[in-house]
């Protein structure tokens, strides 16, 4: 009797261990436990971080309700001895198993890198950078490596041609030269041979195509439709030996962006870049064209205007023209309503 007592006693505490325990291995991989504040957010795992690290990030963002079970898994699976860095998206309310899951196999989720507006390398490096691991001293290096430059077909001066403005998803690791190799497989994407035989029609190279988009660009930010008429007058100077006369590559060569006046003693600066002093087209891009100005160059209207003036309206179009006298006009009028403005510089 007392055996069986004993018996009976055994089995109801190996019982009640093995629901205990099954229970808690339940939590430990199904329970919700990580509440990253309510609401979905990004753990950054830096390159050559620990499992101490990853723990004391979700330790400081107060995101692991329970961290012994999550510490447990993590050692169950071997976690804890191979971190990979990476951004990762916690969900809110996820459970062990699917964080460690997504962390043990570097199943990062990609940054959605957006560049446009870009004039210098630096403004380049610094937006790009800001949304990844890298430093922005690492890649500026890259861009002004001959040597690197040139495995892309360009020089340093050109090798921002190859950066297309648009939005792209790239890994928060991502390494420097795996970054340009992607840069080079959208520019090459983009210069179709389609997009190279209409280049070559119209006398240019895809390089000296991004290069005039950037003078477009920067006369023309605000109406893609009038970009057409802009590369067609720049064109025609081209073809003529005219001096461009862009006033944006005088601001870019002064490197003064507030500057919302050209004056004289601007087109006095020397630079490769002063389009008043200097024939044909400046040695690189003065900015990153949108993909709408370089399809105006490629597909620029055919015209005689040789001439062009902001109207006095500050409406951001045109006034065009062939002939000097009308040009004259038209500056007079932009002229005064700048001086209406007490618009100096």
């Amino acid at each position: 009797m007392k055996n069986r007592q004993l018996l009976a006693g055994l089995l109801i505490f190996f019982s009640l261990f093995l629901a205990t325990f099954t229970f808690y291995f339940y939590q430990v991989f199904r329970t919700p436990n990580l509440q990253a504040e309510k609401e979905d957010r990004f753990l950054l795992i830096p390159t050559g971080a620990t499992y101490r690290t990853v723990m004391d990030s979700l330790r400081k963002n107060d995101v692991v309700r329970d961290e012994l079970s999550f510490s447990l898994l993590a050692k169950m699976v071997g976690y804890q001895d191979r971190v990979l860095p990476g951004r990762y998206l916690i969900r809110k309310d996820m459970n062990n198993r699917d964080a460690v899951r997504i962390l043990q196999r570097g199943l990062q989720t990609p940054v959605r890198l957006t560049f446009n507006n870009i004039r210098l390398k630096e403004e380049l490096v610094e937006k790009v950078a800001r949304n990844l691991e890298m430093s922005p001293d690492t890649l500026l290096s890259r861009l002004n490596s001959r040597v690197a430059a040139g495995k892309y077909g360009f020089d340093t001066t050109t090798i921002m041609c190859m950066f297309l403005p648009n939005t792209y998803e790239v890994l928060w690791t991502v390494k420097p030269d795996n970054l340009l190799d992607r840069m080079s497989r959208e520019y090459q994407k983009f210069w179709n041979e389609t997009r190279r035989q209409r280049a070559a029609a119209i006398g240019f190279t895809p390089v000296e195509v991004s290069i005039l988009a950037s003078v477009v660009e920067a006369e023309q930010m605000r109406h893609n439709d009038e970009k057409p008429r802009v590369a067609g007058l720049y064109v025609n100077r081209l073809k003529a030996g005219t001096p461009l006369q862009a006033d944006p590559t005088l601001i870019f060569a002064l490197r003064d962006f507030s500057i919302r006046r050209v004056l004289k003693v601007h087109r006095e600066v020397d630079s490769p870049y002063n389009t008043y002093a200097r024939p044909g087209l400046p040695p690189g891009p003065i900015n990153l064209p949108s993909l709408a100005s370089l399809e105006a160059v490629l597909h620029y209207e055919k015209h005689d205007y040789v001439y062009m003036c902001a109207k006095e309206d500050f409406s951001g179009y045109h006034r065009f023209t062939n002939d000097f006298n009308q040009h004259l006009n038209n500056a007079r009028l932009f002229q005064a309503a700048l001086n209406k403005l007490n618009i100096r510089q």
